[in-house]
């Protein structure tokens, strides 16, 4: 956890960012400042509903990226200089396995879970924290209106 003074409090990233951008154009040594988030929620936003369609699609396309990974390693490391064909077998290959894995997985966890979903972590917050010496000189950066166009003088 950033040790020092906590200079300003915001509602968003962006504008905690802001804050930080005015305190760099006003020449503040910014790699002395933090952006702490508080309140975190983990929040889920559910995408759709899992089928056994959905489940061999994406074991399909997974499959099918590592097959192209080991069929390119076949490619460029074989002595006798394996041909296009190899690689796109090796693609098929890895494919269909991917779609037997997801379809499999699916049926095994189908009860416990039937959507997909992506999970972020949001915080409440954004403080700006900056060493404690530092303070009152982001302080007055911060809270003035023209802070963005003209540079702090070192005193």
């Amino acid at each position: 956890m950033p040790q020092g003074d906590t200079v300003a409090e915001y509602s968003t990233y962006p504008e905690a960012q802001a804050a930080v951008d005015r305190l760099a154009k006003a020449d503040f040594p910014v790699k002395q400042v933090s952006i702490v988030g508080s309140d975190l929620k983990s929040v889920e936003r559910v995408t759709g509903a899992m089928s056994y369609g959905r489940a061999a699609g994406g074991g399909a396309l997974t499959g099918a990226w590592f097959g192209m990974f080991l069929g390119l390693v076949l490619f460029i490391f074989s002595p006798s200089g394996a041909s296009w064909p190899v690689l796109g077998a090796a693609v098929l290959v890895g494919a269909g396995f991917g779609m037997l894995f997801g379809i499999v997985s699916y049926s095994i966890r189908r009860r416990r879970r039937d959507f997909t979903s992506v999970m972020q972590v949001v915080a409440g917050s954004y403080s700006l924290v900056v060493e404690t010496e530092l303070g009152n000189r982001a302080r007055n950066i911060l809270n003035r209106p023209d802070a963005a166009e003209t540079p702090a003088s070192e005193a």
